[in-house]
């Protein structure tokens, strides 16, 4: 399999976090990717230029994270990322939407950073920090797991990237039992292992 990728996407975090908890990291062959140059390999494979990307042995290219880890969830014999059925299944998929949700806010609140000052656009980064923060006090209020599934994988991940992102802003304060939980994650190989190198 080969991997389209970028080392500071989340995204890319949690698919190779996935590989490892499956097992899997060293049937992936990782291609380092800018997505933003749209290089003809990866608009090949997924002409929306957005990493990660996978392409299965059998040359079928998968994209988008979900997919992605849904996709190395079928493979091997490891322990299921996804639980099969009950509520199980529905936290893990839940806490999955968080972590993306998230990301999503704090990636186009990344790329806002760049781009002149003005009221709309601020008013639009204040609404993705505030999408954040609601999402970090209600995990605050009801924790995810200790078990590593394919929701806390993506809360983990998304956690990482806002200290990787936005360092200067202390998410920390006022969730304690967040914090912890996020420093056992981290902890963790398929987590540590992913680390974003720090630029």
């Amino acid at each position: 399999m080969k991997l389209f990728y970028s080392p500071t996407s989340p995204y890319v975090r949690k698919v190779l976090a996935c590989a490892i908890l499956r097992g899997l990291d060293g049937r992936i062959e990782t291609v380092p990717t800018n997505p933003h140059q749209s290089p003809p390999g990866l608009i090949g494979a997924n002409p929306l230029s957005k990493v990660p990307c996978l392409v299965t042995d059998d040359g079928m290219a998968l994209f988008d994270s979900p997919v992605i880890c849904e996709y190395l969830d079928s493979l091997g014999d490891a322990a299921p990322l996804f639980p099969p059925a009950g509520a199980a299944r529905w936290r893990a998929l839940v806490l999955q939407a968080m972590g993306d949700g998230i990301l999503d806010a704090a990636v186009a609140r990344r790329m806002e950073q760049g781009r002149p000052q003005e009221a709309a656009r601020d008013a639009a980064m204040a609404r993705m920090r505030a999408a954040a923060e609601r999402s970090m006090d209600m995990l605050e209020a009801t924790l995810p797991g200790e078990a590593a599934d394919i929701g806390t994988v993506a809360v983990a991940c998304a956690l990482g990237y806002l200290d990787l992102r936005f360092a200067g802003e202390p998410w920390r304060e006022g969730r304690p039992r967040l914090a912890a939980w996020f420093a056992r994650m981290e902890a963790m190989p398929a987590l540590a292992r992913t680390a974003p190198p720090r630029e």
